[in-house]
């Protein structure tokens, strides 16, 4: 199989990109594939071997069976580069335009599973133009979700603009302000006293969740460094909570999953506290890098980082072929 593996983009989350890219490279040739190394630049730009690309509508893309968007936060995990993808018509590995749109805003996500009635923690969302037109009466709004609280872009992942703000005022307003500068919308979300766990999810109509993982952290909260710098923190698998709460966590994940109509992979973030879980966020293309969680919940389970790449690129076929059939 010959496949286009796209890493960088646009995003804050670039450098990780292009880390998860060469993790794809490196597993999909173990697995006895041709890798093409696409990097969509800063700027946007789509560069194969020092060549920048002219896409063509319907014309595919390298001439490779199917494309590996391996990219984080907007302008590439938001739908942006999967609505280009469907464009040139080629098979590519993951969730949709509308799932990815859906699962990168967290406001708009949470905003869904609640309406479904998952568990979820407690959240506020915030426009720029609500900042500016009334501090007292925001502040006063999100006094109801306790201290501390998590501030986050909407449209950030790898923990790009996160401040955990322990007291109200000015630095809540700072946070709030710093967040702002990575999107126009901003979350606010009280905390959870329990355990950080994750859980991975891989199928399309038929998918199925790893056994899950506990984070085990040496810093306040679970950050940039946390998750990409070496020894940031411990994945303990499987995750030191009940068999009860266990399996609450691999159902609800495979529930948010197919709510949100995902397809080839995501990994599922919750907090479990006792035999209470709730489903803090999902990730429709999460880190692929040497220390990623993903891939490692699923090596716990036996299934090899080169026979996951390989999976995966073989969903993505799958699910080309039935939309083909389907007439779309």
């Amino acid at each position: 199989m010959r496949v286009a593996v796209l890493g960088g983009g646009r995003s804050g989350e670039h450098d990780v990109s292009l880390a998860s890219a060469a993790a794809v490279r490196e597993g999909l040739a173990a697995a006895g594939h041709t890798a093409l190394d696409l990097t969509v630049t800063r700027e946007g730009r789509w560069i194969h071997d020092g060549v920048e690309l002219a896409l063509t509508p319907a014309a595919g893309l390298l001439g490779c069976d199917v494309a590996f968007p391996a990219l984080h936060g907007p302008y590439g995990e938001d739908g942006v580069v999967q609505g280009v993808l469907e464009c040139l018509d080629i098979p590519y590995v993951g969730s949709g335009v509308a799932s990815s749109a859906l699962c990168i805003d967290k406001v708009a996500s949470k905003q869904a599973l609640a309406a479904a009635g998952i568990p979820q923690v407690a959240f506020r969302a915030i426009e720029r133009h609500q900042l500016a037109a009334d501090h007292d009466r925001l502040l006063a709004d999100l006094d109801s979700l306790g201290r501390p609280v998590f501030v986050k872009p909407a449209r950030m992942g790898s923990s790009v603009g996160i401040a955990k703000v322990h007291e109200d005022g000015r630095e809540l307003l700072a946070a709030i302000d710093a967040a702002f500068a990575h999107d126009e919308r901003v979350i606010v979300e009280a905390m959870s006293a329990g355990l950080e766990v994750e859980c991975s999810v891989l199928g399309n109509t038929d998918a199925r969740a790893s056994r899950p993982g506990e984070i085990g952290l040496h810093s306040e909260f679970y950050d940039y460094a946390a998750k990409y710098e070496p020894g940031g923190m411990d994945l303990v698998i499987p995750a030191r909570i009940s068999p009860a709460a266990l399996s609450t966590v691999q159902r609800l994940a495979i529930e948010v999953f197919e709510l949100c109509r995902c397809a080839g992979l995501a990994r599922v973030d919750f907090f479990v506290d006792g035999e209470q879980v709730l489903v803090n966020e999902l990730n429709t293309m999460p880190g692929f890098t040497a220390t990623s969680v993903y891939a490692k919940l699923w090596q716990a389970d036996g299934l090899a980082y080169p026979e996951l790449v390989d999976e995966l690129c073989r969903l993505a076929l799958e699910r080309y072929a039935r939309s083909a059939a389907e007439g779309r």
